[in-house]
């Protein structure tokens, strides 16, 4: 072979060695990312800060009401003296903007991927709502639900909404960073176990959580539920992120406000 044979070949597989690595992502791995997880929840954030100033009961009555996920952030950025009404939503936006920037994404996420995703969040929401269903049949699970959305049916698909966000860029998306700093970075443990404690820390937080409403009272049962929800989530935002999370989330209370309404 000449030289310039040889350089050809050279150059040949430099070029193809390049284009293996930078093939175009597949599915799984796009819907993952977190500009996609953006523009899958952007349209929730939307409708709930719209819902929650205007067309709920209480907005029509000139009062505020929103989810204690939505609360609660809102109390902790008074911690640090910053007010209004839109610092959650910004506080994701910009959460999952920040990590899409660190990441140095691609600015393009496809129609199909946001699709599938949506598709796929459907599907994901249904193995926690037959788990539901079947548990009801012997304890008053979904009637528990009740006392965390208004009876109204608007008011209960716009508080759904805000509840698959927030709370899972609460109890997944912060927390579980924050618990990925303590176990794996400070604590030092083994990285699979350091999983499993942050899913079941997680949804230990996730179950008392909800008693911070105060209609509800204590249920072994339904604290169950919810822990075992939490596991789920947990596990879905994992292999799936938080797109994918927080959209079937949304899905499967706005399932249980429709059964509910019936």
């Amino acid at each position: 072979m000449t030289r310039a044979a040889a350089g050809r070949a050279s150059s040949e597989r430099g070029r193809a060695s390049h284009e293996r690595t930078h093939l175009p992502a597949g599915y799984m791995e796009n819907s993952s990312r977190p500009l996609a997880s953006l523009l899958i929840v952007l349209p929730a954030l939307i409708l709930y800060e719209l819902g929650t100033r205007y067309f709920t009961t209480a907005a029509l009555h000139g009062r505020e009401q929103h989810i204690i996920a939505f609360s609660k952030l809102q109390q902790f950025f008074r911690l640090f003296g910053a007010t209004g009404r839109h610092l959650p939503a910004l506080a994701v936006v910009a959460t999952l903007l920040s990590w899409h920037i660190a990441r140095s994404d691609r600015w393009r996420v496809k129609f199909s991927t946001l699709a599938g995703m949506g598709f796929e969040s459907l599907l994901l929401s249904l193995p926690i709502f037959f788990f539901s269903y079947i548990v009801a049949r012997y304890y008053p699970l979904m009637g528990a639900e009740s006392a965390l959305f208004p009876r109204h049916l608007r008011d209960m698909m716009i508080m759904s909404l805000g509840a698959g966000v927030y709370e899972e860029f609460i109890f997944r998306l912060a927390l579980f960073s924050l618990l990925s700093l303590l176990f794996k970075d400070v604590l030092k443990l083994n990285s699979q176990f350091t999983l499993l404690l942050m899913v079941l820390s997680s949804a230990g937080l996730f179950a008392a959580y909800h008693y911070l409403d105060p209609t509800q009272t204590f249920s072994g049962q339904v604290f169950a539920f919810r822990m075992v929800a939490g596991i789920y989530f947990g596990i879905v935002f994992l292999s799936r992120g938080f797109g994918i999370t927080a959209t079937s989330h949304s899905i499967y209370d706005i399932i249980i406000s429709l059964l509910q309404s019936t």
